[in-house]
């Protein structure tokens, strides 16, 4: 009987390598690996594109915030200038007013202080007058009243061109916003209340009564008739 001895490296089976296959594989993994890479790198891109996006509407927003904070501010600021404007205006015309009111008071301060005057003279210009008319004569006095005469006028032409009126309402009726009436007399020929004499004449100024007419005022005739209002 003989012993046969096997030998190991004879007894291993040769299997045949398929090189196509392999490189298809390895091809397979190259592509996945490809696609993989696409893939990651198109979620990276998507992820910055959406992160860029988002600051960009933030730095939009903000930006519009601040439009319309500028556009608040402005309209703030024409608001206060329009504000400064009318109030400028307001004191302008004020002021301006003031000065006027103030010189129409002072002038009408120094007016009144001249009407005594006035009635003095025309106190003394009628009672010379009568004198003289009794005398009859034509003398240096008649001159001389003629010369006060002369100056009365001249003070009055002057108030005139300062806008004073002399309030004179004989034969007018009696008017209680311009005449102050200290005595009553009776003719039944004239309308009840009417001016029959004027013991101080009265004056206006800016057409505004200064001083109302002291007058005499009739009674006892007939009844005034009342002027009807045009429609």
């Amino acid at each position: 009987m003989s012993d046969k001895t096997e030998n190991p490296e004879e007894s291993d089976v040769k299997v045949p390598i398929d090189t196509d296959q392999v490189q298809a594989d390895e091809d397979a993994m190259v592509e996945a690996a490809k696609r993989a890479g696409e893939a990651a790198a198109e979620e990276a891109i998507a992820a910055d594109a959406d992160k860029r996006l988002e600051e960009l509407q933030g730095q939009l927003a903000e930006a519009n915030d601040a439009v319309e904070a500028a556009k608040k501010e402005a309209a703030d600021a024409k608001d206060s200038l329009l504000r400064l404007q009318a109030d400028w205006d307001n004191y302008r015309r004020r002021t301006a007013q003031e000065r006027l009111d103030e010189k129409e008071r002072a002038s009408e301060k120094l007016v009144t202080g001249l009407l005594p005057v006035l009635d003095d003279m025309e106190r003394a210009i009628d009672h010379a007058a009568g004198a003289a008319s009794a005398d009859g004569e034509d003398n240096e006095f008649d001159q001389f009243v003629a010369g006060v005469q002369a100056v009365h006028d001249k003070m009055l032409s002057i108030l005139a061109k300062e806008g004073v009126e002399v309030i004179d309402p004989v034969g007018e009726a009696f008017d209680p916003m311009e005449h102050q009436a200290v005595g009553r007399v009776e003719d039944p020929d004239q309308p009840d209340e009417t001016v029959a004499a004027v013991y101080q004449r009265g004056y206006r100024m800016g057409g505004r009564v200064i001083r109302e007419a002291m007058v005499q005022v009739t009674f006892g005739g007939p009844k005034r008739e009342v002027a009807k209002e045009d429609k």
